[in-house]
C-alpha cells in the first residue's frame, strides 16, 4: 500500500514545484521586469489559484498516507484544472499567433477617476496592452506558449499520478 502512495507523491510535488514556478515567474515578470498582463494574461493565472491549492492537499494526504482514493481524486481534480490551464494558453497564444481574434475588450485595466483633469493625466499615463501581442519570445515561445507547455506537463503528470492503479501487492 505504501508504494501506490509515495509513487504518486514524486509526480505531485514535482507539479506543484513547476506551476508554483510558472506563477511566481508571472509575478516576477510583471513586478521585477515591468511586463504588464493583458486581460487574456490574467485569466490564464486563476488555474493556478485554483489548482496549486487543490495540489497541496493532495500531497499533504499522499505524505501522511491518507485517504489515497481522496487524494487520487485530488489529483485527477487539479488534473483538469491544469487542462482548462492549457486551453486558455492556447487560446491566448492562437490570439497572439494571429490564429483567431481575441476579445474586444483585450487591454490594459484603468481605474478611473471622477474629476475630469485626473482623468486626462491618468490617460496620459496609462499602458495598454494588446492580447494580440507577445510581450516576448523565448524560443519561439510567448509568456502564453510557455504557459502551454508547462500547463500541459502538469495536466499529463497529474492525471496519470490519479488514475494509475500504482503497485499492486503479491
Amino acid at each position: 500500500m505504501a508504494d501506490r502512495f509515495t509513487r504518486r507523491l514524486p509526480l505531485a510535488i514535482l507539479s506543484f514545484g513547476l506551476g508554483l514556478a510558472a506563477i511566481l515567474g508571472a509575478w516576477g515578470s510583471q513586478i521585477f521586469g515591468g511586463y504588464s498582463p493583458c486581460k487574456l494574461c490574467l485569466e490564464q493565472r486563476i488555474p493556478y489559484y485554483l489548482g496549486l491549492p487543490v495540489l497541496l492537499v493532495a500531497i499533504l494526504l499522499l505524505g501522511a498516507k491518507k485517504s489515497e482514493r481522496f487524494a487520487r481524486g485530488l489529483l485527477v481534480l487539479a488534473g483538469l484544472i491544469f487542462v482548462v490551464s492549457l486551453g486558455l494558453a492556447l487560446y491566448h497564444a492562437g490570439v497572439e499567433w494571429k490564429f483567431w481574434l481575441g476579445p474586444a475588450d483585450c487591454g490594459g485595466g484603468l481605474a478611473t477617476t471622477g474629476n475630469a483633469g485626473d482623468l486626462l493625466s491618468q490617460i496620459g499615463q496609462t499602458k495598454v496592452v494588446n492580447c494580440g501581442e507577445a510581450a516576448l519570445r523565448v524560443l519561439g515561445l510567448s509568456f502564453a506558449g510557455w504557459n502551454a507547455v508547462v500547463s500541459a506537463i502538469i495536466a499529463a503528470a497529474l492525471l496519470w499520478a490519479g488514475f494509475s492503479q500504482g503497485v499492486k501487492p503479491r
